[in-house]
């Protein structure tokens, strides 16, 4: 009979490694101001129309001088990436180590290594403007109810958060109005903290009329 009891790390000994990851990631962003970020799959091949417009998206960014934090992998992550690189803008990953991506993309200006979600994501919210979600899996939708979640109550400042991809992500939000506020789970207006859009002049509308902000550390999360 086999063995599968799952072994863990005590916290005491994760929470030395989070607080160094947080700690690091604050001295390396810090000198360039918040950014906007950037999340979606990691499966996504170049050539697909979605990698083709995160790179045009990760492009547009740096042109106009906005800072790009993605995730650092493969896929609609190294679009993003690579797009900021290639116009010479400020281009980060936030790299986790995972067994089934073993490298990080060659597209960043700055690279951090994680080994925690939970150092990760809170570095993207301690550190962005506005984010904008591509299609992705688990991994992007729970990026993506995270921050919804923080804008929400008000842990993080009210950002921008846009979806790229109507075909994709309508279906959720269809059914997100349709259920979860029909039952009042949610508010009338918490939709509202959604732009689904495919248009990347509306998207660039949006990072300019919100994001025009000075150079300087954002506030933590409370």
């Amino acid at each position: 009979m086999s063995n599968n009891k799952i072994v863990r790390l005590p916290a005491s000994e994760q929470i030395p490694t989070i607080m160094k990851e947080l700690q690091t990631a604050v001295d390396t962003l810090k000198e360039m101001g918040a950014g906007v970020s950037v999340f979606g799959s990691a499966r996504i091949k170049p050539g697909h129309p979605y990698y083709e417009l995160a790179q045009k998206l990760g492009r547009r960014l740096a042109e106009a001088g906005v800072t790009l934090i993605a995730g650092g992998g493969p896929g609609l992550m190294e679009a993003a990436n690579k797009g900021a690189y290639e116009a010479g803008g400020q281009s980060v990953g936030l790299n986790i180590r995972l067994p089934h991506e073993t490298t990080n993309n060659p597209y960043q200006t700055h690279s951090l290594q994680f080994e925690y979600f939970y150092s990760r994501k809170a570095t993207f919210f301690m550190h962005s403007w506005a984010y904008i979600a591509l299609p992705g899996g688990f991994g992007t939708l729970d990026e993506l109810f995270e921050v919804m979640t923080l804008v929400q109550t008000g842990k993080v400042p009210p950002a921008p958060i846009v979806l790229i991809g109507t075909s994709f992500w309508s279906g959720l939000i269809d059914w997100i109005g349709e259920h979860v506020m029909e039952m009042g789970l949610i508010g009338p207006k918490d939709l509202n903290l959604l732009v689904l859009t495919d248009d990347l002049d509306e998207v660039m509308g949006y990072i300019n009329q919100c994001c025009v902000l000075p150079r300087a550390e954002p506030a933590l999360p409370q």
